[in-house]
């Protein structure tokens, strides 16, 4: 076990002894002086683990100590000790980064207490994480034993979640493998329970059936719509339910969480289907059919997302909404400083739709780039530049400008991503389109039944290029490979972001009510 060595500078110091001896009990080397001139030169000469000083000594004080041990070694843990409870005390010291404070008179236990916060929080953490995590384990894999509606799913997922991110924080790699096999389990039955009900939630009025991308806007945001109250809803593409919750405390630095929900991406899980769903209200055989002049089909080469503000137009206007509403997509970082300075002209529409492309423009990039995929080479690290992204751009000034008035705030996205894992082996014509986890043509061919086939598209209001048109989604963590080039081909895309297919990740995803903290 390993030995922490600590410095210990009171000018009553041999008053002390009873506190130095129950740590160097408990395996502390303790190493006492009596002045903060003391403290700061035994620093600069030796290595220490932890340093406590007292704020109030003779000489050099215990706050002046401080600033000069933080400014040699700005990550010695240092913990204050004083009789002193005056405010702004306590604020010099906490903003000079201690590690604790603590109030005279001691007693043993609150200074082994904060002994173990600086030296064993994180091992006391993983431990008890892990223990916790142990018990859930049990509980989750007895729920995919039962017949689970779509809300137990998507409680299932947000658990799944909340224990990846608590795991993330442990130094475990076992239980984190664990946590992996639990979650391509659930991932597994998942698409067993899409495969059995996503054709009934359809086609059957009764079905028990979760929001899904067409009904978002008459659901969820225009019943939020009041006069003079604007309503700003961002979606951030590609965002995942793991994602929002790393930038979650960023985003509560300006706003209160009113609500936290999720709702279902229709399939296919991508921006052309999914999003087009949300500003239409429609399913993709009924644009097709009723707007063919906004609906671009997978075998036209013309972009499919050009027409989401007249979608939104036509919604709005099916909805007999007299509103006035803009609509903005932010596909660059120009693009977002520039709606960013002229945010406040939007405070007199009663709805502003802003789409931002950041998390799409990761997932592809991830995808092309190699240096990309180093710095993101997992979820773990994908949530992270996720946050680190956020903190940086001027989607965060905006945020912060719509915080200070009166205004609705609605989060949420199209569809999220898997990491892909597995290759499937798939053959079709020159007329299927590329996307990795499903594809679409009249002569698709593969062997097995570990995928979603539909050999009926209407049945899913889905668009028919032609009479023996079909569509196969993958499951789980694959992704579909041609047998040309495989090796090439798997080498290049395997561990990259995708979507497209039937996954908890891709299909259950946030949207989140928020107000405004500094409203004025």
């Amino acid at each position: 076990m390993q030995r922490y060595s600590i410095l210990w500078a009171d000018d009553e110091i041999d008053l002390l002894k009873p506190h130095i001896l129950f740590l160097e009990q408990r395996g502390y080397d303790i190493t006492p002086v009596n002045s903060g001139s003391d403290a700061v030169e035994l620093c600069e000469e030796r290595h220490f683990d932890a340093v406590f000083l007292d704020e109030n000594m003779p000489g050099m004080s215990g706050l002046e100590a401080l600033g000069i041990i933080k400014n040699n070694k700005p990550n010695l843990p240092v913990v204050m000790i004083t009789k002193n409870e005056e405010e702004h005390i306590m604020e010099e010291a906490i903003g000079s980064k201690i590690a604790d404070y603590l109030i005279k008179p001691l007693n043993p236990s609150q200074i082994l207490l904060s002994v173990k916060k600086i030296f064993d929080n994180k091992r006391l953490v993983t431990e008890k994480t892990n223990l916790n995590y142990q018990q859930e384990f049990r509980k989750i894999s007895m729920a995919f034993m039962d017949e689970m509606n779509h809300e137990a799913w998507a409680d299932i997922y947000k658990k799944l979640v909340y224990w990846e991110l608590e795991l993330d924080t442990s130094d475990s790699n076992d239980m984190k493998d664990v946590f992996e096999a639990q979650k391509t389990e659930a991932n597994a039955n998942f698409a067993k329970f899409i495969i059995k009900n996503y054709e009934k939630w359809l086609n059957d009025a009764n079905s028990d059936k979760p929001l899904l991308s067409h009904q978002l806007m008459k659901k969820k945001v225009f019943p939020e719509l009041s006069p003079g109250k604007p309503v700003f809803m961002l979606l951030i593409d590609n965002l995942r339910y793991d994602q929002w919750k790393v930038i979650e405390p960023v985003i509560a630095e300006y706003f209160n969480v009113e609500k936290e929900e999720t709702y279902y991406s229709i399939l296919p899980t991508t921006t052309a289907y999914s999003r087009n769903a949300i500003f239409s209200g429609m399913m993709p055989a009924e644009m097709a059919k009723l707007q063919p002049d906004l609906w671009v089909g997978e075998d036209e080469d013309e972009g499919k997302n050009n027409f989401e503000d007249s979608f939104l137009e036509k919604q709005i206007k099916k909805n007999n909404l007299n509103i006035k509403f803009s609509y903005h997509k932010i596909k660059n970082l120009e693009g977002g400083r520039d709606l960013a300075d002229s945010i406040n002209n939007l405070f007199k529409n009663d709805l502003n739709v802003i789409v931002y492309n950041f998390v799409d423009m990761l997932s592809h990039a991830r995808t092309d780039m190699a240096m990309v995929r180093e710095l993101a080479p997992d979820e773990s690290a994908y949530r992270s530049i996720t946050k680190s992204w956020l903190e940086h751009s001027p989607l965060l000034e905006i945020f912060r400008k719509i915080s200070e008035k009166n205004a609705k705030v609605i989060i949420t996205t199209d569809h999220g991503t898997i990491r892909v894992k597995r290759p499937f082996k798939i053959v079709g014509d020159k007329a299927v389109n590329t996307n990795l986890r499903y594809k679409q043509g009249k002569n698709l061919g593969f062997e097995g039944n570990k995928v979603m086939q539909v050999t009926k598209p209407e049945r899913l209001f889905l668009p028919k290029v032609n009479v023996s048109t079909s569509y196969v989604f993958a499951i789980e963590d694959q992704f579909f490979a041609y047998p040309n080039n495989y090796n090439y081909y798997v080498n290049f895309y395997k561990d990259t972001f995708q979507h497209g297919g039937v996954s908890l990740e891709e299909m259950i995803i946030p949207i989140i009510s928020l107000s405004s903290k500094n409203a004025s």
